[in-house]
């Protein structure tokens, strides 16, 4: 049974913790510290080294009493976006908020809550489980930079799950875009605005056609693409010669986020050309999309475990990526669970505090269903 005031000083102090993308130490080492406390064995690993962060992503694992059963990966991220200190979280009817300018943190303490409280749970009752995985990420917020720099030999479940949705708990993510950041420098020719501006080629109004001509976005029931940050110019009485663009596409589908690139890259690159100037577009993929069956046994797995304690269990899409985004791409097939964050990346973030515990419910009832599966 979950202890609701245990759970709810846990997710409280954890809040309280600054955890900005990078700079994850104090809540790593709390971590670390409560799992080997409950006898897993812990681990972290060097992705802090690789991204300039102070902490690496924190593994744990403990053997399993069911001989047979699969092993499931458990994940959430230890990071927040900012701004995050000085959080003072208050609960009122039933509502977990936070008092000040701050975000809340529920995005993504409410996951880390959810696994330690179960885990708890598992071994305070000595219910019976296969083996399980912890891992708790770094700078997910941060453009998944820890995830994307986890070595994919380190993760040994056979699936698992990733508690960072604001659905209600029972909401299952089984699909997820992959994501193109795109980088334009559009190139006019610099002259004086007021002596001789018909010498010149405004890189400022290259850019403006472009994107006038561009699609943008709601491409389709799968794609996206936006444009985020324009700069460009340093006087009015200089016409500018530089314009610089950060944009991205996502598709759940990858000939489509293929297609939606160069639809963007070639606009860009055909306008500035006919126009006077020229473009360079650089695409980096920042991770792939994925795609989990509803047959699929982490699919399955979960909608047994939400209906065995009376939640709806709910299959669902995303517009947006996650750590499992890679996970799956590492080979171990993960869907992302709702735990009821809401408004989050905001200062009116929150929680209901029913959803908070009734996350932990559901992390157990997997564990105990997947315990009474065979391994493939």
């Amino acid at each position: 049974m979950i202890n609701r005031r245990r759970m709810l000083n846990d997710f409280t102090e954890m809040v309280k913790i600054k955890c900005s993308s990078g700079a994850e130490r104090e809540i790593a080492d709390l971590l670390k510290q409560r799992l080997a406390e409950l006898g897993l064995a812990v681990s972290e690993d060097d992705a802090g080294k690789k991204i300039g962060g102070n902490a690496g992503n924190v593994f744990g694992y403990l053997r399993g009493n069911a001989t047979s059963a699969p092993t499931v990966f458990l994940s959430a991220h230890m990071d927040c976006v900012d701004p995050c200190a000085g959080v003072e979280p208050v609960l009122k009817d039933g509502v977990i908020a936070c008092a000040g300018d701050t975000v809340l943190g529920a995005d993504d303490k409410a996951g880390v809550a959810a696994i330690m409280e179960a885990v708890r749970v598992i071994k305070e009752e000595n219910i019976p489980h296969g083996d399980i995985q912890i891992v708790f990420t770094v700078a997910e917020e941060g453009g998944l930079s820890g995830s994307k720099n986890l070595e994919p030999s380190l993760l040994k479940a056979d699936f698992g799950y990733a508690l960072d949705s604001g659905g209600s708990p029972g909401e299952i993510i089984t699909m997820a875009p992959g994501q193109n950041s795109i980088k334009i420098l559009v190139y006019g020719k610099k002259a004086h605005a007021g002596v001789a501006p018909e010498e010149g080629v405004n890189a400022i109004v290259l850019a403006g056609k472009a994107l006038a001509a561009v699609k943008y976005g709601r491409i389709d029931f799968e794609t996206t693409a936006n444009f985020g940050i324009i700069k460009g110019g340093i006087a009015t009485n200089i016409v500018p010669d530089t314009v610089a663009i950060q944009a991205e596409a996502r598709s759940r589908n990858l000939d489509k986020l293929q297609a939606q690139t160069e639809h963007m890259r070639k606009t860009f690159e055909e306008v500035a050309r006919t126009n006077g100037g020229r473009a360079e577009v650089t695409v980096d993929k920042a991770y792939d999309p994925y795609v989990l069956e509803d047959s699929s046994p982490v699919v399955a797995l979960a909608k047994d475990a939400a209906a065995s304690i009376g939640l709806t269990p709910v299959v669902t899409a995303s517009g947006g990526g996650s750590d499992a985004n890679y996970f799956n791409n590492y080979g171990v097939p993960t869907a992302v669970l709702g735990v009821g964050m809401s408004k989050v990346h905001t200062t009116e973030e929150y929680i209901k505090e029913e959803d908070l515990y009734n996350s932990a419910a559901y992390v157990v009832a997997i564990i105990k269903t997947a315990a009474q599966m065979k391994k493939n």
